[in-house]
């Protein structure tokens, strides 16, 4: 009995799903409808906090990058997408490399927006730039199907006040200048 039940969460871990947790059916069925903004933090890291000294943007050696539960993670948030039929417009990214390698892992393209670029070091007026522009870009975005946005915690903090885990999806809508929360999606995280 101990065995079977030890093999199925080792299935489940391994499907390239995401987590099914209370009310996420009913989400993935808002999602086949399109029109909602997906707010993806990046997927696991090698530990750390922000990037390490000498940092350069488009140089990914000098930058904190996926690790290799990461882009397994990756990869599994774009299977889940794909097994439910999920249908996905655009995928902007944050110009870091954990963001943008997360995007190609998990969709297979990626458009940069350098709106999306971590805010972690940003002075306060910076950042609400960047939030004014990717709030004014997603409410311009006239597509039907669902926008996808791969960033960092600060800043989607910043664009609905909620907190995220790596490899977490934020589901929204645009509402007139400001992101409603509808709910969220969570990639299983393996152990680094």
């Amino acid at each position: 009995m101990l065995r079977r039940h030890c093999l199925a969460a080792i299935a489940a871990l391994t499907s390239g799903r995401l987590a099914a947790a209370n009310g996420e059916d009913d989400l993935w069925q808002r999602l086949q409808a399109g029109g909602h903004v997906l707010l993806i933090r990046h997927a696991a890291t090698h530990p750390g906090i922000g990037d390490p000294p000498g940092f350069r943007l488009g140089v990914c050696s000098t930058q904190r990058n996926l690790s290799e539960a990461g882009k397994r993670d990756a990869r599994a948030i774009g299977a889940a997408f794909r097994q439910r039929g999920i249908s996905l417009g655009p995928v902007w990214s944050s110009r870091w490399c954990r963001c943008l390698d997360t995007a190609r892992l998990a969709f297979g393209r990626v458009e940069d927006a350098p709106m999306l670029d971590s805010m972690f070091r940003d002075s306060e007026g910076a950042g609400q730039a960047k939030v004014r522009e990717t709030l004014a870009r997603v409410d311009a975005y006239a597509g039907k199907d669902n926008l996808v946005l791969v960033t960092h915690d600060v800043n989607i903090r910043a664009l609905v006040n909620e907190s995220v885990a790596q490899g977490e999806i934020v589901v929204a809508r645009a509402d007139r200048g400001k992101l409603d929360v509808i709910g969220r999606l969570r990639a299983h995280v393996a152990e680094n």
